[in-house]
């Protein structure tokens, strides 16, 4: 959770553990940015956003991960993201100081469920355009999300597919690492 806000080499401040999370983190990220599905949908948003297209498509892919039942349902969602902020609370020592402002609030409006719904996705784009230095609105985001939706979906879907077993592989060769 806390990746996106350590740079470099600072990831060696952090014990063993939070040090693989962030490794692995960055793996996805990569794997994200490099991805054909990802490519394909941050054509919907560059002509608009340009380099923060595929912040925007982040936001789109934890939509569709947290409504696609192939990965949760409901309730499994619910507990997941309940599990997630109790971890988080029990390693509060290690939280970046902007994810520690910021994380009382995603945790009491419970983000990480709350992505299956339009309002949140929504929110999450207007925090995206918040946090970038040249966006103003991030209305016309929302609006191209809910004119593409179907394009989004199949683009999430294709993703997914080959996210998961390579976010799967790497954590096994990170652990193994250890062995």
């Amino acid at each position: 959770m806390i990746s996106d806000y350590v740079k470099g080499k600072k990831k060696f401040d952090y014990p063993p553990d939070i040090q693989k999370g962030i490794m692995l983190h960055r793996a996805i990220d990569t794997f994200t940015d490099f991805h054909e599905a990802t490519k394909e949908a941050k054509k919907i948003f560059r002509p608009q956003y340009r380099l923060y297209s595929g912040a925007f498509v982040d936001v789109v892919y934890d939509h569709f991960l947290a409504t696609d039942e192939k990965y949760f349902t409901d309730e499994s969602l619910f507990r997941f993201s309940q599990d997630v902020y109790e971890s988080i609370d029990n390693n509060l020592q290690w939280l970046v100081e902007k994810f520690a402002i910021m994380y009382p609030y995603m945790k009491e409006q419970n983000w990480l469920y709350n992505y299956r719904t339009h309002w949140a996705i929504e929110k999450g784009m207007t925090g995206v355009a918040r946090r970038a230095v040249y966006i103003n609105d991030a209305k016309p985001a929302f609006e191209l999300f809910e004119q593409h939706y179907q394009l989004l979906q199949d683009c999430s879907r294709h993703f997914l597919a080959a996210v998961v077993p390579f976010a799967e592989n790497r954590f096994k060769e990170m652990q193994n690492q250890d062995a």
